[in-house]
């Protein structure tokens, strides 16, 4: 589960990159904030292998309120 805390004021505009790798497991979830406005109301599936690397940028324009996520790239391992 993420908390996105401490984003600039409204009407400035915040991102942060995040890089998310499978344990040796694999097959770990996410909880995403209620915050993240993800395309077609879709969060996207995390990559489930082991050792996989999944990246996702957010950018928010009114101090956090709504984060407009994506995906910027699964299975990257």
């Amino acid at each position: 589960t993420f908390t996105c805390s401490n984003p600039s004021a409204s009407g400035s505009g915040c991102s942060f990159t995040l890089i998310l790798t499978q344990d040796a497991s694999g097959s770990r979830a996410v909880t995403w904030p209620g915050a993240v406005d993800w395309a077609s109301a879709t969060a996207p599936t995390l990559s489930a292998g082991a050792t996989d690397v999944d990246i996702f940028a957010f950018i928010t324009t009114d101090a956090g309120t709504t984060w407009f996520g994506f995906t910027a790239g699964q299975d990257m391992s």
